[in-house]
């Protein structure tokens, strides 16, 4: 099966987008509210799958050395966070979550996305 640079990353950076907003996190993954069905495990599992390709030749999908890093940044923090914790009710409003949605918006950034 042949993989689109272009829609892998562009899914990796809607999947971030989400990550980066908590509003949209209370009205999907908390109150299900909405056309949207994604839950925080879907998000998880997209992410890392997208990741890990972009990742082990991201020089394909045109990724500069400064995206690379903050994108890097993001995805350690992102994963140790996620291996801890699954129940957005009860991360929402921490700290820890919100320097996730910080660094998330950061590489929303350095990449010029917006959804």
């Amino acid at each position: 099966m042949k993989i689109n640079r272009n829609q892998l990353l562009n899914g990796l950076l809607d999947d971030i987008a989400d990550v980066s907003d908590k509003e949209y996190q209370r009205r999907i993954w908390i109150r299900s509210e909405g056309p949207e069905c994604d839950d925080f495990t879907e998000i998880i599992c997209r992410y890392s799958s997208s990741a890990d390709i972009i990742f082990e030749n991201y020089k394909t999908y045109g990724i500069s050395e400064i995206q690379l890093q903050v994108l890097k940044q993001f995805h350690e923090a992102f994963k140790k966070f996620w291996a801890n914790n699954d129940l957005p009710q009860l991360f929402i409003d921490t700290p820890e979550w919100t320097k996730i949605t910080l660094m998330a918006k950061k590489v929303l950034e350095v990449f010029n996305y917006r959804k």
